[in-house]
């Protein structure tokens, strides 16, 4: 098995069918889906029930506790059985030669252990690139300089070797149900680069209650992943006014932190932007009460 697509869902029995048909009209079929059920209360089991019995596409379906997108990913790494994990979310679709050419891309790279894996880049329904684009065909760097020193903009289709998402899993806070991707993207790129290639292999449709919809919230609900995340990328090479954001942003959710233990920490020098933090947190309140 070579590709591992992992769909983490959470009550969105209306959309899977989307994707599930996307994953049919693949060119490209040495593929496994893994679906985890993330504590969903409608009809996600019964309608993944009916596509496995199509028997079109190989199926496993795991159910947990609701805790988040971050340890329903650590428990799909888990289960996977592809030498490639793919996290496809569940109302996005994937174009139809998407797995062939990740596969191809791959085999470029998969005997230098250098390379973490291959990452494309994610286009709007109607065919519109998300963010700018690659400025070259073929980039091979970590995903902090894609961003940092190539200036790409927009999401990414990171899809990395399943051993390398088994090195760096997400860690899981009691009591928070958010840990941000790039936490441990970040993480990855201290140690592996990616291929990445300026071709779509994902379809995008953003919901108005997702995650990016409600990104401030969910991160005020779970400041201590959120703090770490912004604490780390305060400590990476990246330009100056990179890390002045970041570190602004960690006294924006440090803010909400009141009572909690083993918050980050962050150089002396970065309280200078403490106060612009917390203008930005009282702006927070005011907007998500």
């Amino acid at each position: 098995m070579l590709i591992t697509v992992f769909t983490p869902t959470y009550n969105r029995e209306q959309l899977l069918s989307r994707l599930f048909t996307s994953l049919q009209e693949q060119s490209f079929k040495d593929f496994e889906w893994l679906i985890v059920d993330d504590g969903s209360t409608d009809s996600t089991h019964d309608v993944v029930v009916k596509f496995v019995e199509e028997g079109v596409v190989p199926i496993k379906y795991v159910f947990k506790r609701n805790g988040g997108k971050h340890r329903a990913i650590n428990e799909g790494v888990k289960h996977a059985k592809g030498e490639l994990f793919f996290i496809v979310d569940s109302d996005d679709i994937l174009p139809p030669d998407a797995l062939k050419r990740v596969a191809e891309v791959y085999e470029q790279i998969k005997d230098d252990r250098d390379f973490g894996g291959v990452a494309g880049v994610d286009a709007y329904p109607d065919g519109r690139i998300v963010g700018s684009g690659l400025p070259a065909p073929v980039i091979d760097c970590n995903s902090i300089d894609i961003r940092s020193k190539y200036h790409v903009a927009g999401d990414l289709s990171e899809v990395f070797r399943t051993d390398v998402m088994r090195e760096f899993p997400f860690p899981e806070i009691e009591g928070e149900k958010f840990c941000p991707e790039v936490l441990v993207w970040n993480r990855i790129a201290r140690k592996y680069k990616l291929r990445y290639f300026n071709e779509a292999i994902y379809v995008a449709e953003y919901q108005p209650e997702g995650l990016t919809a409600r990104i401030v919230e969910i991160r005020m609900k779970s400041p201590i992943a959120s703090t770490t995340c912004y604490a780390e990328m305060v400590s990476l090479k990246l330009p100056f006014k990179e890390k002045v954001k970041a570190a602004t942003n960690y006294w924006r959710f440090r803010f909400c932190c009141k009572g909690k233990k083993n918050v980050a920490k962050i150089g002396w020098i970065w309280k200078s932007v403490c106060p612009l933090g917390w203008l930005m947190h009282m702006k927070d309140i005011r907007k998500n009460k």
